[in-house]
């Protein structure tokens, strides 16, 4: 989730089609790309369903799974330890995998076996009452939620965690509830945090009570509470720097030992109730990571399926070099699934202004090439727009028809740029230097020269590729970029990565779009009130964007993990790209 969902695809995206983690592999489409798996993928692409669950769906226990039985003990092989486990500091997808069983949030979300999404009240009792078009929020907390040692869970603790995202420690977190509270952008300029003893005026406490007062209206706010960013803190017991070793847990489980880039040990906290938990079913008694291996280490250690590795899971998606190996040997113990980014190339607008040119360049662009460059169909599916098939309002509108032929049309995309009177225009195509993207230079070189452009390519060290795609006057007008919903509604989508407000330096409004028209459609979709008129909102924005020609879709990226075959219901979290330890069980 920036390091969350958001971020981490940012950060990591374009490692992700490296030679290490995406290799060149057959993915049994014809060799064009234009038939076969992939464009039945991503006809396919499921979209998401998640609704807004009643005080009914927020009630415990979650539902239990078919077979299930408790007990035992599931080893994590994992590269890294994990960068923060203090909540304010988490905006990382694979942090959220360990909180969502250590630390609880006001709202979050139950996953059904169809991988469908409830938004409930976690802490809460409901979803929260909405008030003022979405400026006042009322949560009221459950009974008989604990923290680990057995005490109470307050309203006062639940507020602590919110105001210490605003210290200057916690930097790393997110900081969209910050900015609301004190209706700034710099909202640490405003209030320092809670440890001299101030509090908030915008948030309200009584009895099991807390209210929110922002600054403006946000009606999707109680999604945006399920960030584990805006988990509580205890305030007896938080030791501030010191808690993101040892975070004090009113999940189903405890850190019992944590030793820096070695291992983590979890085990059951006995003071959580599974009848306050609408989401969580927690089997195991414990989880046993070991940091330190490698992807392609812990895949042979899961290919061969010995030992205690019976009883392992990657923490990692499996590496494309093993892809083939583990499908021979172990397809059985294989999951797989979109995750929760989409995969783009930006169109650089303050370089490229004339959308016929835009145009040209897409329907030129050789998506089944480079597709099947970076691993096939296990790459991700087909995109035909923005907006995830995991965000609620997910339509697949193929503006510029990429299904019927993903391969690209240079014949077209000459006949566009002739009519222009552009034929011959310079295009320059920027990429992370790594030997995959060397290759994928060629495909889509080719490919533009095809269609009538001149086409310079430039190489850019993965160490400064962001700082420098991400400055205003970058002189590149094609670049990768990969991005993903911080909470499974459109605002996160559109308000960071094409609102005029972000076109900045180091911002995240990659193609430079300025369209007062974009602007005011953002606008409308985050003040509407009815959730499902906001969700076909911003599926109105996503053709809305796609059409300006602001991006070339590339794919809904796909993630693929391994499991021993000692364990069961493995399935990956539709918010976090990895396993669902709460979900999964050990077999008798």
């Amino acid at each position: 989730m920036s390091f969350s969902r958001r971020n981490f695809l940012i950060a990591t995206g374009v490692a992700a089609a490296s030679s290490t983690v995406l290799s060149a592999c057959s993915s049994g489409n014809s060799s064009n790309g234009s038939s076969g798996g992939g464009k039945q993928e991503a006809a396919k692409a499921q979209k998401a369903m998640v609704k807004i669950g009643t005080a009914e769906d927020s009630k415990g226990p979650a539902p239990e799974v078919s077979g299930a039985k408790k007990g035992g003990k599931v080893y994590l092989l994992n590269d890294d330890d994990f960068s923060h486990l203090d909540p304010q500091r988490i905006y990382f997808a694979w942090n959220s995998l360990a909180m969502m069983v250590l630390a609880r949030t006001l709202t979050g979300y139950k996953v059904g076996d169809d991988g469908s999404q409830t938004l409930v009240g976690d802490l809460a009792t409901d979803v929260g009452v909405m008030k003022d078009g979405g400026k006042t929020w009322t949560f009221t907390l459950k009974d008989g939620i604990k923290w680990e040692d057995g005490s109470d869970i307050t309203v006062d603790d639940v507020r602590h965690g919110i105001e210490r995202g605003f210290a200057d420690f916690t930097t790393e977190g997110a900081t969209y509830v910050q900015s609301w509270l004190v209706g700034s952008d710099e909202p640490r300029k405003s209030y320092k945090g809670p440890f001299k003893g101030k509090h908030l005026k915008s948030i309200e406490t009584s009895g099991k009570s807390i209210t929110f007062h922002l600054a403006e209206a946000r009606p999707d706010f109680n999604y945006v509470l399920a960030m584990h960013s805006y988990a509580p803190v205890p305030v007896k017991h938080d030791t501030k720097q010191a808690y993101d070793k040892k975070p004090f847990s009113n999940g189903p489980y405890r850190v019992k030992s944590h030793v820096t880039d070695k291992s983590m040990v979890m085990v059951r906290n006995d003071h959580w109730d599974p009848n306050t938990d609408p989401i969580r079913n927690a089997y195991p008694d414990e989880f046993d990571f070991t940091f330190g291996i490698e992807q392609e280490t812990a895949a042979d250690r899961l290919i061969a399926d010995t030992g205690n590795d019976q009883f392992a899971v990657s923490w990692r998606t499996v590496p494309q070099s093993k892809i083939q190996q583990a499908t021979l040997k172990a397809k059985d113990r294989l999951f797989s699934a979109l995750g929760s980014g989409t995969s783009v190339y930006w169109i650089n607008q303050t370089r490229v202004t004339d959308i016929k040119v835009r145009e040209a360049i897409i329907r030129a662009w050789p998506t089944a090439g480079i597709r099947k460059l970076q691993g096939g169909e296990n790459r991700g599916d087909y995109a035909t727009g923005f907006m995830s098939p995991l965000v609620a309002g997910y339509k697949s509108q193929d503006v510029w028809g990429k299904l019927k032929n993903p391969a690209g049309d240079p014949a077209k995309a000459k006949e566009v740029l002739k009519a222009a009177g552009k034929l011959g225009t310079k295009v320059t195509y920027a990429y992370q230097n790594d030997p995959v993207n060397a290759k994928v230079k060629v495909v889509i070189e080719n490919a533009l020269k095809a269609a009538g452009f001149e086409v310079v390519t430039k190489p850019i060290d993965s160490t400064t590729f962001y700082d420098q795609i991400g400055m205003v006057d970058n002189p590149y007008d094609v670049y990768w970029g990969g991005w993903s919903a911080d909470w499974p509604t459109g605002y996160s989508d559109f308000m960071p990565c094409f609102h005029s407000s972000k076109v900045v330096d180091q911002g995240n409004n990659y193609s430079h779009l300025k369209n007062p028209e974009v602007d005011a459609a953002i606008k409308a979709a985050t003040a509407e009130v009815d959730q499902t008129k906001a969700n076909d909102m911003w599926a109105a924005v996503d053709k809305q964007v796609t059409e300006l020609g602001a991006f070339i879709p590339d794919v809904y990226m796909r993630r693929i993990y391994m499991h021993g075959s000692k364990l069961a219901n493995v399935k990956m979290d539709p918010n976090f790209d990895g396993c669902m330890l709460y979900k999964m069980y050990v077999k008798a």
